[in-house]
């Protein structure tokens, strides 16, 4: 039997949840607000009074320049935005489904599975974005050097948190090599900012993540064997996506304009001005400018007009999604595999067309 994923589909208790919540710290610049150091790049709009709850996570993408730089606050003076921090895309799941997040950052699988039938109770979300194409930004890291192929961890204990795209990519990856995730392996569910205390411990013996966990491993001496490049190129590509409770994208098309809008702006700051970009993302992730500006290297960003194309969120995405879905019903991670269509529901290039506009 093959090992499941979490679902992520139970809400929180709201004890647990209200905790959680109260423990995200927001970077900021100082004692003044990102806002408040922030011209808006085009006209603001005072016209928006909308209030957002924005789930994000630490990855090195736009995602974190529009928050550093306080964008949208600037571009939408009189809308109520806040920012929480979630330790995975299956925790923003969890946000969803207990009603205290708008919008929020979580990889393709974990959207998929959000997407899938049944679909989780109280969750009706739409992908709006992709933040990000992941390449080795997500790797497999071992701890022994000795190790130089995924066949050898037979008999090893490896973390990865669940419900994500690097469980989904692992998972993928041990099934290729011939092994099986539930008797050959103990795959242990861990949160990224926990990996590091129990590597240093000996409790684990790898670990499928992202930075910056991933290069803190990697400077502890770790070796990087596989990333989600690999898997990518096998024919399953991953994604840090974008998403959007589907009520209020459609309560809220002005807002979720000037969001894209934000978004587009970012990438376009990481593409052309990777310096000034790394400044921000380093704020946020509490590194060097330096090492933030080098963890670019292992993710694509696309701008609002690649997204709307055929390839993206305009096409190709929803088939992108399929996919997954039918490698997580074989991992026992979803329990059907809806048709097209109920993907295609489930992603909107609206708000990447509007920027255009």
């Amino acid at each position: 039997m093959k090992t499941p994923l979490r679902r992520g589909a139970t809400a929180l208790a709201s004890g647990l949840l209200a905790v959680s919540l109260a423990g995200c710290v927001d970077s900021d610049r100082g004692s003044s607000s990102p806002a408040a150091e922030s011209d808006c790049p085009w006209e603001p709009d005072d016209s928006i009074t909308t209030t957002a709850r924005i789930a994000w996570q630490a990855i090195p993408n736009a995602d974190l320049v529009v928050k550093d730089l306080g964008l949208l606050e600037a571009c939408m003076p009189k809308a109520d935005i806040s920012w929480v921090q979630a330790p995975s895309g299956g925790d923003v799941v969890k946000y969803y489904g207990s009603g205290d997040v708008d919008l929020g950052l979580m990889g393709s699988s974990p959207a998929t599975i959000a997407s899938s039938e049944p679909v989780v109770r109280d969750v009706d979300i739409a992908v709006v974005w992709i933040h990000d194409v992941i390449g080795d930004a997500e790797s497999l890291v071992v701890k022994d050097p000795a190790i130089t192929e995924i066949a050898q961890l037979k008999g090893k204990k490896v973390a990865v948190p669940f419900s994500s795209t690097a469980h989904y990519s692992l998972l993928q990856a041990l099934d290729e090599a011939g092994l099986d995730a539930s008797k050959d392996v103990e795959v242990i569910n861990l949160d990224p900012e926990k990996m590091p205390g129990a590597w240093q411990g000996d409790q684990i013996d790898a670990a499928w993540v992202w930075d910056p966990v991933q290069s803190q491993l990697l400077a502890e001496g770790g070796e990087r064997i596989l990333s989600s490049a690999d898997t990518a190129a096998a024919g399953r590509p991953t994604f840090d996506v974008g998403t959007a409770d589907r009520g209020f994208v459609a309560d809220n098309p002005e807002f979720m304009t000037q969001w894209a809008k934000a978004q587009d702006h970012a990438v376009e700051m990481i593409e052309s001005d990777p310096e000034t970009a790394a400044e921000s993302v380093a704020v946020v992730l509490g590194i060097e400018p330096a090492d933030a500006q080098k963890q670019f290297a292992g993710l694509t960003y696309l701008s609002a007009a690649e997204q709307a194309g055929p390839d993206y969120l305009g096409g190709k995405f929803v088939q992108d999604l399929l996919t997954t879905a039918g490698f997580l019903l074989e991992q026992g991670g979803i329990d059907a595999v809806g048709d097209e269509a109920q993907y295609a529901e489930h992603v909107d290039a609206a708000p990447a067309e509007s920027v255009g506009e």
